[in-house]
């Protein structure tokens, strides 16, 4: 399958054409490989220097403790990238696992091949820096919206920031998110049970309405 079209989609790609991006794979060492669904991309305790870039399926970063209680960190869909900030350190443990949600193909990139120059000195390496940069700078972002989340106090209140920020990420009261009822309980580090009952409580109470994985959200209420 040809998949510039996702590379071309790709924030690390981002200002670069496709023939362009065709002739710096070599450059890269680009390695695609396949995964089937549950299966471990990288494992938890791990060193890598590379980093791996979503072409077709779903990779869920997760943490799991001592106890096998998994967190879904984040949700990696074709285009995006993980496992360049552990890549980018000096024989740094991987503290998360990558997990491959379905079917999925990622390809790896050595990003040592980034962030030195290589000896072609392709001319869009500095913009490939700084396009590995600017998507550095987004996850840390999107971490903080994260920690904001699990931070409040109560499975409600959990519930109710990350739904309102997928909702103004959405631009609608309308919207779906990634996750389903299990996978949300380990985004939020909720329990299952206990976030169910929540959803159907604030479904009576009407402050939302829901059907799997699409929610609508209503104004008529005060959080």
């Amino acid at each position: 399958m040809n998949y510039f079209s996702i590379l071309k989609k790709s924030p690390l790609f981002s200002g670069i054409e496709i023939n362009d991006i065709q002739s710096m794979l070599g450059c890269l060492d680009a390695v695609e490989k396949k995964y089937s669904k549950n299966e471990i991309i990288l494992r938890q305790g791990e060193t890598i220097d590379y980093m791996g870039l979503v072409l077709s399926g779903c990779v869920h970063i997760v943490k799991d403790d001592f106890w096998g209680n998994r967190t879904i960190l984040s949700d990696i869909t074709p285009s995006q990238m993980f496992g360049e900030s552990f890549a980018c350190t000096i024989q740094e443990d991987l503290t998360v696992s990558a997990l491959a949600v379905e079917a999925t193909t990622v390809l790896f990139l050595d990003i040592k091949r980034i962030l030195n120059t290589c000896s072609s000195a392709c001319v869009f390496h500095t913009r490939l820096i700084r396009n590995l940069l600017s998507v550095l700078a987004e996850k840390n972002l999107m971490l903080t919206g994260k920690i904001e989340h699990i931070t409040k106090r109560t499975t409600r209140e959990k519930l109710l920031s990350y739904l309102s920020a997928e909702s103004l990420k959405a631009s609608s009261s309308t919207f779906q998110i990634p996750f389903n009822r299990q996978q949300l309980a380990e985004y939020l580090a909720v329990d299952r049970s206990a976030m169910s009952q929540e959803l159907s409580r604030l479904q009576n109470e009407d402050y939302l309405t829901y059907h799997k994985n699409t929610f609508r959200l209503k104004n008529n209420f005060t959080q």
